[in-house]
């Protein structure tokens, strides 16, 4: 019987970096660094050929960096690759990350050719001054035009990424961008607060770190956005995560539920058969022949998985969604209670009110999303 995965692809290329951005992307790649990443990215799927018939995939991602910057024709290139060598889903979920100002009508016909029925694109805010704090390359108007021509090119599933926290945000700034993508009616909507990351630009400027909204202002920018889009048909099932009905993220899901995954790229994580791995950081050593075929040379950190760490991950994951986590699943899962293994954990919060049991389940409760980090990290068993 086949086992179900979901296929992570990282595209590392940016138009330039964002000042707030740690992610491991490198800005202006020439034409002949997309296609010596390419072609290194066809051969590790490859590699997986007799590995992939135990599996049938029921999503994709193809993320970054900024997938959509690829030349034309090098995403085709890729999925013909990967269709060689994977069994999907019928139906599967496939997503691929766009930024406006990167898209054409041309590559999303080419993206609609290879299957891809999900695009998420990165617009932040629709204020000009926050977007040029951020470092973004578009406005809110080429915004407008990809959004356009992706439903002109017959898109029904897109999610649109916004930002809060932004230095100079205010909580009416952050509304206006809500309403104006909200005339847009997405699918789906990951409102996200800013966070500050060691060594990037944003990190070390003090005029942007002065201009950052305070933590009460956050918060209620967070319970806005939750109030405002649960009035217009939008579920919040996840911290940071809003969809119609039929529209929340699969592949997201497949990441807190503890389903299988294969990362395919440079510095792309991996959950399989147990043993948890990040291919290299360093493209350099990616990209370089791999001694007798063996890809196990850019495999970095492989660690066997344990009872304990899936019962971490199931806690910490797991509440992140609304729904939070099951206590008939979790003694299914561990064979133990979730009441024995974690009692002293949860009930001191239940009485805060920060966590509540809706029958079998625990969940976080809107008191708890503020301070979700804090609980989540007590229930790390190490």
């Amino acid at each position: 019987m086949e086992k179900k995965i979901s296929l992570y692809i990282h595209i590392p290329f940016c138009v330039k970096k964002c000042c707030y951005c740690d992610f491991l992307s490198f800005a202006n790649p020439s034409i002949e660094e997309q296609n010596a990443y390419l072609e290194q990215l066809c051969r590790e799927i490859e590699y997986y050929r007799e590995e992939a018939k135990a599996y049938r995939v029921i999503s994709v991602f193809v993320g970054g960096g900024t997938p959509s910057l690829l030349q034309e024709g090098l995403v085709e290139r890729l999925f013909h690759k990967l269709y060689s060598v994977w069994n999907m889903e019928e139906g599967a979920e496939i997503t691929i990350e766009c930024n406006p100002g990167t898209l054409t009508a041309r590559k999303l016909a080419e993206y609609r050719t290879c299957g891809i029925n999900r695009l998420s694109i990165g617009l932040q805010s629709t204020d000009k001054q926050e977007l040029e704090c951020l470092g973004r390359i578009h406005n809110y108007e080429q915004f407008i035009a990809n959004y356009m021509l992706a439903r002109e090119a017959g898109f029904r599933n897109i999610n649109v990424d916004l930002m809060s926290a932004l230095p100079n945000q205010t909580l009416h700034s952050f509304g206006k961008t809500l309403a104006k993508v909200l005339e847009l009616q997405p699918e789906h909507l990951s409102v996200y607060s800013l966070t500050i990351e060691e060594g990037t630009v944003l990190a070390n400027s003090p005029d942007l770190l002065a201009a950052l909204p305070s933590e009460q202002t956050e918060r209620q920018m967070y319970r806005y956005a939750n109030k405002i889009l649960s009035a217009v048909g939008y579920e919040r099932y996840e911290i940071s995560n809003y969809a119609k009905d039929g529209y929340a993220c699969r592949h997201n899901q497949v990441y807190w539920t503890g389903g299988e995954y294969l990362g395919l790229g440079l510095g792309a994580s991996s959950y399989l058969r147990g043993i948890r791995f990040e291919n290299t950081r360093d493209m350099q050593e990616y990209l370089h022949p791999w001694e007798n075929g063996d890809i196990t040379v850019i495999r970095k950190d492989q660690v066997p998985d344990t009872i304990q760490s899936r019962m971490e991950e199931f806690m910490f994951l797991g509440l992140r969604m609304m729904r939070g986590v099951s206590k008939q699943e979790f003694q299914d899962r561990f064979h133990i209670s979730m009441d024995e293994q974690y009692g002293t954990v949860i009930a001191p919060y239940v009485t805060q009110g920060l966590l509540r049991w809706q029958g079998d389940r625990l969940q976080l409760t809107e008191r708890g999303i503020d301070v979700s980090n804090t609980i989540m990290a007590d229930f790390l068993l190490g």
